[in-house]
């Protein structure tokens, strides 16, 4: 069996693409999760690259941002290629199932959300059902 569940935070904005031939959104982030223990007082963590297809890649895309607390949930890939300058690099990645988004952002290029501060209180009388 292969599957991984992480919680973690967003090191940068998602990146969306589409593949080409297909238009498949294609969406990649890292999360960063923090390890569980210490070493010397200080917290560590690991950054651990996630790659998301379909509707759930643009939804990645248009609500999530730097910073916000995810979740992913999905199976562990490890792939390799040949670089530009003639070395063999490696990559392990999560193929992500399931994103949940635990702390949003509100969707680009749309209005900011609205402060609490900002909206007018009713009482129950004044709901009419």
């Amino acid at each position: 069996m292969n599957k991984a569940v992480i919680v973690g935070r967003l090191t940068k904005d998602p990146e969306l693409k589409f593949a080409q031939g297909t238009g498949t959104a294609v969406t990649t982030f890292t999360v960063a999760v923090n390890r569980r223990y210490k070493r010397e007082g200080q917290p560590e963590a690991d950054f651990i690259p996630v790659v998301v297809f379909g509707k759930i890649a643009e939804a990645c895309a248009n609500y999530t941002a730097k910073g916000k607390l995810i979740s992913v949930s999905g199976s562990i890939q490890t792939r390799n290629y040949d670089a530009k300058d003639g070395t063999k690099r490696y990559v392990t990645e999560i193929i992500a199932d399931e994103v949940d988004f635990i702390e949003w952002a509100s969707k680009k290029n749309e209005a900011a959300p609205v402060e609490p501060s900002e909206l007018t209180p009713i009482t129950d009388g004044e709901i009419p059902f």
